[in-house]
């Protein structure tokens, strides 16, 4: 679709309740827009599901706006953004697929712990309270935003050289250049800030209910060369969901870096969520949702 006639999230909505086919609500992560996933939803589409793709709250319709007016992306927080999904899931008449991508991905068992989604796939996710891993990688990664506790207020870009580090390591230098030019975007710093101080902070908005019995069914995929989100971070992710009634499984891709979800390689990702969203949601025969919105709060 093009991204200049974007559909709003009360369009999308509207017209995945019209379908009555079982929506999937895709949730990006930091440094990039909904648009990202537009490859991904044609998929989903083709297998009988309705896609959706919302932004977070204030994203620009693409890369160039975002780009000439980085500021509306400062200060949005992890609880903000968790809510404003919760708020555009509780307008769907039937309970979604939710799949996510690094802080999109925590994003995703935030929404799962609240009871929101039918099913979940979380992407490279970023850490939650109780997820111990720190490795050094992870923090190079977030260095461009950490590296300055003012970025905690503002909307931090990446660099080609630090996109290159974070995201496209795994990908040759022609195409780690194109993903940075056609998905990168500035993003807010506080997110990061929420993370990296989470395990310190009791009250923290960066937090999962891993032990809902309405979680769902819930997969883990980690790219085995991601420098942001390493396999130790996802699998402690998975350590932490294991204990849930529901089936939790993780599954490793190798040679794949964080970028996995955007890269030339994203349809073998790709495949590995719909089959999984297909063993629990059936695309012709819709789950009612059936959500209170306050009692997810």
């Amino acid at each position: 679709m093009s991204e200049s006639t974007y559909p709003t999230a009360a369009e999308q909505v509207e017209r995945c309740n019209e379908t009555g086919r079982s929506p999937v609500v895709f949730v990006h992560g930091l440094w990039l827009l909904p648009s990202s996933w537009d490859r991904w939803a044609t998929l989903f589409e083709e297998a009988g599901y309705t896609a959706l793709t919302p932004g977070w709250p204030d994203d620009p319709a693409t890369v160039e706006q975002a780009n000439a007016k980085p500021e509306v992306f400062a200060n949005k927080t992890v609880g903000q953004v968790a809510d404003h999904f919760a708020e555009i899931i509780g307008t769907l008449k039937n309970k979604p697929a939710v799949i996510g991508h690094s802080f999109g991905g925590l994003l995703t068992q935030m929404l799962a712990g609240r009871g929101l989604s039918a099913v979940s796939v979380a992407v490279d996710p970023a850490p939650f309270r109780g997820v111990l891993p720190l490795p050094i990688s992870a923090l190079k990664a977030a260095s461009p935003v950490l590296g300055n506790p003012a970025n905690r207020h503002r909307a931090v870009p990446l660099t080609y050289e630090q996109f290159r580090y974070a995201f496209a390591n795994a990908v040759g230098e022609d195409e780690a250049k194109e993903l940075h030019e056609t998905y990168a975007v500035p993003t807010s710093g506080a997110p990061l800030f929420q993370a990296a101080a989470a395990n310190l902070n009791p009250w923290s908005e960066v937090k999962v209910d891993t032990k809902n019995p309405n979680r769902g069914p819930l997969l883990i995929i980690s790219g085995e060369k991601d420098h942001t989100v390493p396999w130790a971070i996802a699998n402690a992710s998975y350590k932490k969901q294991k204990g849930n009634e529901a089936v939790t499984e993780i599954v490793e891709i190798p040679n794949r870096g964080h970028s996995l979800t955007i890269d030339s390689g994203w349809l073998e990702v790709a495949d590995k969520a719909l089959a999984f969203v297909q063993r629990f949601a059936d695309a012709t025969q819709p789950q009612s949702a059936g959500i209170d919105l306050a009692a997810t709060r």
